[in-house]
């Protein structure tokens, strides 16, 4: 059966997430998107764990649905941040466990709430060597299944320029053959990962990461499998084409880390103009903060794109409507009238964007907008520094400052 997943999403529950992001809601909003099966996120917190077992109910192997509901399924899923030093270097590394059954997930949270504050936040932060998290979860169940978060991602991966490290061996050590999957997060692409040694070797899955039910699907992955735990699972680590179809991404350079750069400063620079500055502000003097673009290319050793899971690159319906009727921002009234209406006539957002015939779109300024992202016609300014990129679809972006002419000469 095809079926769209987002695994890994946060509750109200976790730090700078949306109040109403309980399950119903999270229920709803991934139902317009057009995802299928659904992460829970946050099973480490418990009062979410306790939402999850009056709310849900299990409705196949290792599968949950809303009590009275199967049109949704739910997968157990949380985020874990690790902090700790290794190698007189502080390490910041965010992974996600997938776990089968809640016996599993209460045994999970009754050792790790003996090792670190686990109540506190929807996702904790534990002051262990994440390998030994990784020894930890596998000890309890070798049915779980562990995932470097956001790998790329300065300030919180396992890549990371800023906290992480070279390869998944120096991170895991003799733990390492328990790590089958990598997340590509928002700002990098499975392309760009393929160029990594360990990129090439594992499986790529794609995941919105998302705080509010809005962000839901932002990105996500797409398998031709029986919907349960065990054969989603199974399909990632065989890195089957024909069971794992593909995944949807974010475009990169639209993600919040994709160049070099200093947000405070307004700076934003590509890695051949960073390497110019020695990776130092022209503006502050303080080193730059290293995007995934210019941490790939340390990490490279050349590209190859054979047998690896394929990809579509994706525009969220809402930015398309927005700029195709002319606004700032994507909660005007406009903008939403038009996307309850496509909703309403095509079933759901992934639908639209990846789907249907464009004929049937009957705005022709909108169904020119979604031909451009399919075909990938777009002109991005890059994110960087926590900054979002900025997608034009129907004219060239401003691009951001990079260095002015006074710093340059």
């Amino acid at each position: 059966m095809k079926f769209i997943a987002d695994f890994h999403i946060h509750s109200k529950y976790s730090r700078a997430t949306s109040k109403s992001t309980d399950l119903e809601n999270i229920a709803r909003f991934a139902k317009i998107k057009g995802v299928d099966v659904i992460g829970t996120g946050d099973f480490t917190h418990y009062l979410w764990i306790k939402e999850i077992k009056e709310k849900l109910e299990p409705c196949g192997k290792g599968i949950f649905c809303l009590k009275g509901d199967p049109s949704l399924k739910f997968i157990l899923t949380t985020e874990i941040s690790c902090i700790y030093t290794k190698k007189n270097k502080v390490r910041k590394i965010h992974v996600i466990v997938f776990a089968p059954s809640i016996e599993i997930v209460e045994e999970i949270n009754l050792k790790l709430d003996s090792i670190g504050n686990i109540r506190s936040d929807g996702r904790p932060i534990l002051g262990i060597d994440v390998k030994e998290l990784l020894k930890i979860i596998m000890n309890i169940s070798s049915d779980c299944f562990f995932v470097p978060a956001h790998c790329l991602t300065p300030w919180f991966s396992i890549f990371g320029s800023k906290s992480g490290f070279d390869s998944i061996e120096e991170c895991f050590e003799e733990q390492s053959h328990h790590i089958y999957a990598l997340e590509s997060g928002l700002s990098a692409d499975p392309s760009m990962i393929w160029k990594i040694p360990d990129g090439r070797n594992l499986s790529i899955i794609s995941n919105s990461d998302a705080h509010s039910g809005e962000k839901i699907g932002r990105e996500a992955n797409v398998f031709d499998t029986n919907i349960d735990y065990y054969s989603i699972i199974e399909a990632i680590k065989s890195k089957d084409p024909s069971k794992f179809l593909y995944t949807i991404e974010f475009y990169p350079e639209e993600g919040k880390y994709h160049y070099d750069g200093h947000r405070l400063c307004d700076i934003s620079l590509s890695p051949e103009d960073s390497k110019k500055y020695n990776e130092i502000c022209p503006r502050c003097g303080k080193p730059l903060t290293i995007g995934v673009l210019n941490r790939v290319e340390k990490l490279s050793n050349g590209d190859c794109f054979k047998n690896n899971i394929p990809f579509k690159k994706i525009v969220p319906l809402k930015e398309i409507i927005a700029e195709c009727v002319g606004v700032v921002g994507v909660n005007s009234k406009s903008v939403q009238k038009e996307y309850d209406k496509l909703i309403n006539s095509f079933k759901s957002e992934f639908n639209i964007l990846l789907n249907i015939p464009l004929d049937n779109i009957e705005d022709k300024i909108i169904r020119d907008g979604i031909k451009r992202v399919r075909s990938g016609e777009l002109n991005i300014a890059p994110g960087f520094d926590g900054e979002y990129g900025k997608v034009s679809i129907f004219s060239e972006v401003k691009k951001i400052q990079k260095v002015s002419q006074k710093i340059l000469f």
